[in-house]
């Protein structure tokens, strides 16, 4: 049975970006960081499922391993500590990983967002014009394994879905047991997604400032994902304000960084924990908002806080 290393602190699992973007950064760093969890918001759903299984068949290959190495070292007593020490070591490095959820590819209109960006990946997005062309891409990011469903709604830079099929999209990711997740911009849009039937914002609301009873209403209903740091600076105050006010309301929060947009480290990103200390959320808040891994579980990468130090920037990658 393996235990949790003693250590002069409090271990925790790795913490959780609730907005990556996986085809958009080396994802391969992830290996070394103090994420335990990622949830890809836009992805050629192909790439991402796959990036998932092959994470997936390193653990069990690791698992493998190790079985065969205590077998191995039953047959020498002996040697059986030493080797018993050696097989631990394997075992972290062979399983550990970040384990990944995903939303597959944005659901968005004819020539919506981001349709026409430079940096949307070939696959990441369809094009929806009609309740089958719905079906068939909430179908195929369910078939594909994913979590959650993201829709664009992004009237800044095309059209957004009107009331009818937004609400159509909804009731068939319901039908799969998949929340939506919307990325909302343009005035009004992050209130008219969640009267939508939205389940979280993929960016806390950055547009305009929301009024204390629209706050209010979406802290009794929805999350929001923070990633307050990729804003311009008058983004950035609307989107700490609201984030303010949100949590003081009661409000989910989720830590999210939209790892991929601009230069954003694939690990802990100490501009988001900076920007979500400006809106007052600090220390045992932030930790939980964070959402940190089962540190129990055996492919998990393990942090220690040091003894009454609640700052995850100071969490030590725990080697075990």
């Amino acid at each position: 049975m393996q235990t949790l290393p003693h250590a002069d602190g409090v271990v925790i699992g790795g913490f959780t970006d609730h907005h990556v973007h996986l085809q958009l950064v080396d994802h391969t760093l992830l290996a070394g960081s103090r994420l335990g969890r990622v949830v890809d918001l836009g992805g050629n759903p192909r790439f991402v499922s796959s990036l998932r299984s092959s994470l997936n068949d390193q653990e069990h290959a690791g698992a493998a391993r190790l079985v065969s190495s205590l077998r191995s070292s039953l047959n020498d007593q002996e040697a059986s500590e030493r080797r018993t020490e050696r097989v631990e070591v394997t075992k972290c490095d062979a399983i550990r990983r970040t384990s990944i959820e995903f939303a597959g590819a944005f659901l968005t209109p004819v020539g919506g967002y981001p349709s026409d960006r430079a940096w949307a990946p070939a696959g990441s997005f369809r094009k929806i014009a009609s309740e089958a062309d719905a079906a068939a891409a909430v179908t195929e990011m369910a078939d594909a394994g994913a979590s959650r469903i993201k829709v664009a709604s992004n009237s800044t830079a095309g059209p957004v879905f009107d009331d009818d099929m937004f609400r159509t999209i909804v009731e068939l990711a319901a039908a799969r047991g998949l929340p939506i997740v919307a990325h909302a911009e343009g005035a009004g849009e992050a209130q008219r997604a969640v009267r939508l039937g939205a389940s979280a914002l993929a960016h806390a609301p950055f547009t305009e400032r929301l009024s204390d009873d629209e706050i209010a209403e979406q802290a009794a209903s929805v999350v929001w994902i923070s990633t307050l740091s990729i804003h311009d600076a008058t983004a950035r105050a609307t989107a700490v304000d609201n984030v303010r006010r949100f949590h003081a309301a009661g409000g989910t929060v989720r830590y999210g960084t939209d790892m991929g947009n601009g230069p954003t480290p694939v690990d802990l990103n100490p501009h988001e924990i900076d920007a979500l200390r400006e809106a007052g959320v600090d220390g045992a808040d932030l930790l939980r908002i964070l959402d940190p891994v089962d540190p129990s579980h055996p492919a998990s990468v393990r942090l220690l806080l040091p003894a009454g130090d609640l700052d995850p920037l100071h969490a030590q990658i725990l080697k075990v």
